[in-house]
């Protein structure tokens, strides 16, 4: 019987830290609605400062930061452009169609990463044929990409072509500061080249809920209301801030042990036959890796780990996610490096 599990499925399972617990629990709430919660209104701020933008808004999720994103720049019968694996993309039920009847052109990039010479000619025409294009929407770093850094100097070139182009900006940085601790640039110049920038607070930052969307004054205004008509406005939400806030001022830093983790299981799985790095390169705290089909499903290998104490995400009939957190350690690491070349060895 496996008493305890290291579980490498997300970032997005960590448990509040008893710091943080203490800091939400002495938190000073008020009915955020009315903008009357104390400790909401200083984690906007302090997101705000970090980005360097005017404003920002707590929402409940990141998948509602970034279909806010959208809607502040879009209005139905307009499209945006995106990578093809991009979060927004693939796993927010296209919100952005269902709720706000925008339209989505992906563009396939190189393990996420797209280049300013893929995206020359994609603006359509002004004619009443065809949907206005309006968005450019970035992710950093990329899920589907390995957790792979944008490079800086791209973003820059692919910010300035659109806003030239008359377009805006939206960036979801749901592991935004993943890359700041990778690449030492600060945040605020990462997100000067977006209209709006969207950070989690619920991934490797560790807290338990929440995201902010920061911009401008006057769009951040037009997001409260959109966050209002989708459900979003809460009440006595410092308590739940307030976590948010405390991973802002004490868990950016730590983000660095997670690459470091992430790196020393990477070069675990390059060591075993069966199974194969896909990207090779890790650049922050995700590793995805290829299971070869002669042994077995990605789903039949993640069920034998599971067995071992070890818990990753099948994210294909062939393919393996496994994301490094504040609540997995060198010893879980060195756990499920351990666990796959036995199970490896064992075949399906």
């Amino acid at each position: 019987m496996v008493e305890r599990l290291s579980d490498f499925r997300s970032d997005t399972v960590t448990r509040p830290t008893p710091a943080m617990r203490a800091a939400m629990a002495e938190a000073e709430v008020g009915d955020d609605v009315f903008g009357e919660d104390p400790t909401v209104i200083r984690l906007e701020e302090r997101a705000a400062e970090l980005l360097g933008k005017e404003a920002a808004l707590y929402v409940p999720s990141g998948t509602m930061s970034n279909l806010i994103g959208v809607r502040v720049h879009c209005k139905p019968g307009d499209e945006m452009i995106c990578e093809a694996g991009s979060h927004v993309y693939n796993y927010e039920q296209a919100g952005y169609a269902q709720l706000s009847g925008v339209a989505a052109r992906p563009v396939e990039g190189e393990h996420g990463v797209l280049h300013p010479e893929q995206l020359a000619g994609l603006i359509r025409p002004a004619d009443a044929h065809f949907v206005r294009t309006r968005l450019v929407t970035l992710e950093n770093t990329h899920n589907r990409g390995g957790g792979r850094i944008q490079p800086y100097r791209t973003v820059e070139a692919i910010c300035r072509w659109a806003h030239q182009s008359g377009l805006a900006t939206h960036l979801d940085g749901a592991r935004l500061f993943n890359a700041v601790v990778a690449t030492g640039i600060p945040a605020a110049e990462w997100a000067q080249h977006f209209d709006t920038v969207s950070v989690c607070f619920s991934k490797g930052l560790g807290a338990p809920v929440g995201s902010a969307l920061a911009g401008s004054s006057d769009l951040i205004a037009e997001a409260r209301r959109h966050r209002k008509v989708l459900g979003g406005g809460m009440r006595q939400a410092g308590i739940i801030a307030a976590g948010a806030l405390y991973a802002l001022e004490h868990h950016i830093d730590r983000l660095a042990e997670d690459h470091a983790n992430a790196r020393r299981l990477a070069d675990g799985i390059s060591q075993i036959d069966q199974l194969r790095l896909e990207p090779e390169q890790v650049d922050t705290n995700l590793v995805f890796f290829r299971v070869d089909p002669r042994w077995g499903t990605a789903e039949e290998f993640v069920a034998a780990l599971k067995s071992k104490g070890v818990l990753m995400l099948a994210t294909s009939p062939v393919k393996i996610r496994a994301a490094t957190h504040l609540d997995v350690g060198t010893a879980d690491v060195d756990q499920a490096i351990a666990a796959m070349k036995d199970v490896a060895r064992r075949g399906g």
